[in-house]
């Protein structure tokens, strides 16, 4: 669904982060704040996506 390099949103806050690897079904991402976390597909947007 995402790959690494891609800007995404998290669907919660809106905060911003870029994919950095995949493991598994989860996704790393570094956050606007540098904060890293692994999360799920359902919590996080394509940058600019509309729902």
């Amino acid at each position: 669904m995402f790959k690494v390099g891609e800007v995404v949103t998290y669907a919660g806050d809106g905060a911003r982060g870029i994919i950095l690897d995949i493991k598994g079904e989860q996704y790393l991402v570094m956050w606007e704040d540098t904060f890293v976390s692994l999360e799920k597909a359902e919590c996080l947007r394509k940058e600019g996506a509309t729902e």
